[in-house]
């Protein structure tokens, strides 16, 4: 008998059989997002590439590229970023983090030090008028490049980014992007405390692509490449520890034979990865997606682990949120957040219970959160 608890909190919530058929369909009072970055605000053509994250003190920070001249992935961007004291309902104004005239700053990936309270920012940069083919063809004036920046007072002010390239990408490498979406730091076994940053790469010789991570043991004062996945055709990722101490990597694939998710498994922290597959219930047209660790499991009820993408195998759209007890062995329920055109997101746990989603709609008009409340989450 599946658990009763998660998402039934959702307003279109969906009972999954273990085969992946749709059983039922349960209303439970509509959820009903709220606006945090629209098209043409603060003088931005277009916002993309959220990422979101919870402080020690509980305020929730919504990072995105804030794109100045059209909807592009080359040309002026900046990385830019709001506030909420209130778990998401209300959002400070706008304000721009990084913003290197007319080049490209992007793929913000926050994460939390729990120990120190700090937030280290991860990012990637390049001239603005190198395009990221031109960057894999290596025909381009520059190269993707990687960078740290760090907040000591909960996101209130921040320090200069610092490249990392060095450190964190291969000469042999082309296109690089941390995230996007998420790191985390793991919380269990002789790796405990390292902060874990999920990314990908295209070789220069072979062009094939690969997911990766990145990983610091010093709260962030250095990074260290961690291991890449066995098998190429994957790029954008996100990671999650397991209950057992080991960690997954979910990946978006581009195997155009299964419209599926990859994943990728290691028993080392992150220094090799291992049992690559996809995940059959996991449906994606070639998008980002968004993976979190909810809750630990309990006497009184397992874990969780959340998940969100677009769920449709041929258009970018119907972003559902669906929940794991068994760290991702299946997907028993799920629920439509969004049920139009709909693309990138970025989950987050939040104190006391709750969930959150920062995600892309309406054809890249609009970044939206919505709050999952923690009294649908309860047995």
């Amino acid at each position: 008998m599946l658990p009763t608890l998660l998402l039934i909190a959702l307003s279109h919530c969906v009972h999954y059989h273990q085969e992946g058929e749709a059983a039922t369909s349960v209303r439970a009072g509509a959820l009903v997002p709220v606006d945090v970055f629209s098209r043409g605000e603060a003088g931005y053509n277009t916002f993309r590439i959220p990422a979101t994250i919870q402080t020690a003190e509980g305020r929730v920070l919504a990072f995105c590229e804030g794109r100045k001249h059209g909807a592009s992935d080359s040309g002026d961007i900046d990385i830019v970023l709001k506030r909420s004291e209130d778990g998401g309902a209300t959002w400070s104004e706008l304000e721009v983090l990084w913003d290197d005239d007319v080049n490209t700053c992007g793929n913000p990936c926050p994460v939390l030090d729990r120990e120190s309270g700090d937030i280290l920012l991860l990012m990637t940069h390049n001239l603005g008028h190198d395009h990221e083919n031109e960057i894999i063809d290596q025909t381009s004036e520059g190269t993707r490049t990687v960078w740290i920046s760090r907040s000591e007072d909960q996101g209130t002010s921040w320090s200069e980014p610092e490249e990392i390239t060095g450190d964190t990408k291969l000469a042999t490498w082309t296109w690089y992007a941390t995230g996007p979406g998420a790191g985390i730091q793991l919380e269990r076994g002789k790796h405990a405390g390292r902060l874990v940053i999920p990314c990908d790469h295209i070789e220069a010789e072979t062009r094939r692509y690969f997911s990766h991570v990145i990983f610091s043991d010093d709260h962030g004062k250095s990074w260290h490449l961690g291991g890449s996945t066995p098998r190429d055709q994957v790029n954008e990722c996100e990671v999650v520890e397991l209950e057992d101490g080991g960690l997954m990597l979910n990946m978006r694939n581009y195997d155009r034979s299964k419209h599926r998710r990859q994943v990728a498994l290691s028993s080392d922290g992150g220094a090799s990865w291992s049992h690559q597959r996809h995940d059959p219930t996991l449906i994606e047209p070639i998008c980002q997606a968004s993976l979190r660790r909810l809750r630990w499991a309990t006497e009184q009820a397992p874990g969780v682990l959340l998940f969100s993408n677009p769920a449709d195998e041929s258009s970018r759209r119907r972003l559902t949120v669906r929940a794991s007890f068994d760290d991702g062995a299946s997907w028993p329920l799920a629920h439509v957040l969004h049920e139009g055109s709909s693309a990138y997101s970025c989950l987050v746990a939040l104190q006391g219970g709750d969930a959150g989603c920062l995600f892309e709609a309406d054809s890249y008009g609009r970044i939206l959160f919505t709050r999952l409340p923690a009294s649908r989450f309860a047995p």
